[in-house]
């Protein structure tokens, strides 16, 4: 499987190009997303990097704390990231963790919002639809990477995974689920229930509640998949994926609750 587009002694790698695509996607939804609602778009230019400098941030810090179990067998832990620091720089080593990038988003956008003096859940009510199509998009290049699968399976829509991306004690197993694929069609079941809410029941939500619903959707998806990926982030024996995709979940869900108005 080609790793991505050469151009010259350039690698682009396929991974990296549609999680590039998907940002892209996002960003423009967004802009659609603000002008029907009578937003100034120059509003979200002027987010935009903060959140995607953030959301990197957050991620690669949410990585470096939480090494899934792959990178734990290449040595990538904590420990090792702490003595060699010019590695936490190098994005290419290792990896990055959602929950990270959401951290790192709602801090950029509530810092933003703060000191530009517009409405932090507004904001977030535009930029979930967005969130949802990058998503979709950007787990699309899990497939070329390998990264994101799920328990052995025989079903017919599994996934041959190379020998060199297996687990250890799951060498001689050939196909698994395909997580990635169950993440991106769900993020666009996300995406397509957002704009019919946001579309049919304006006035129904205060404003945050079409982003607490892209949440509480997210984190419901994150939960599931979580009892189904081999690998997993551990610490002291207790998956930190989940833990907090179900204290999100359950936060999401009481302030959906709130945020409803009563007609």
């Amino acid at each position: 499987m080609a790793e991505g587009l050469s151009l010259g002694p350039l690698l682009f790698r396929w991974s990296g190009i549609l999680v590039a695509l998907g940002l892209g996607a996002g960003f423009l939804l967004t802009i659609i997303q603000a002008k029907f609602y009578n937003y100034d778009p120059e509003i979200i230019y002027d987010v935009f990097l903060h959140l995607i400098f953030w959301g990197i941030l957050g991620a690669r810090l949410w990585h470096i704390l939480t090494p899934p179990l792959s990178s734990v067998e290449l040595g990538l832990t904590t420990r090792y990231y702490f003595s060699h620091p010019l590695d936490v720089l190098a994005i290419w080593v290792g990896g990055f963790g959602i929950p990270g990038a959401i951290i790192g988003g709602l801090f950029a956008l509530f810092m933003f919002t703060r000191k530009q003096g517009y409405s932090f859940w507004v904001l977030a009510d535009l930029l979930a639809p967005g969130l949802a199509l990058a998503q979709a998009i950007g787990r699309v290049g899990n497939y070329f990477s390998q990264e994101l699968y799920g328990l052995p399976t025989n079903l017919p829509w599994k996934i041959f995974i190379e020998p060199s991306h297996r687990l250890t004690g799951f060498e001689t197993i050939e196909y698994y689920h395909p997580l990635f694929a169950y993440e991106a069609i769900l993020s666009l079941a996300n995406l397509i229930l957002l704009i019919w809410l946001s579309r049919r029941f304006t006035g129904r939500f205060r404003a945050g509640g079409f982003f607490l619903v892209y949440l509480g959707f997210y984190s419901a998806t994150r939960l599931f998949l979580e009892f189904l990926r081999l690998d997993v982030a551990l610490v002291n024996g207790i998956n930190v994926n989940q833990v907090f995709f179900t204290l999100t979940f359950v936060c999401a869900v009481i302030f959906i609750r709130r945020s409803v108005r009563k007609l």
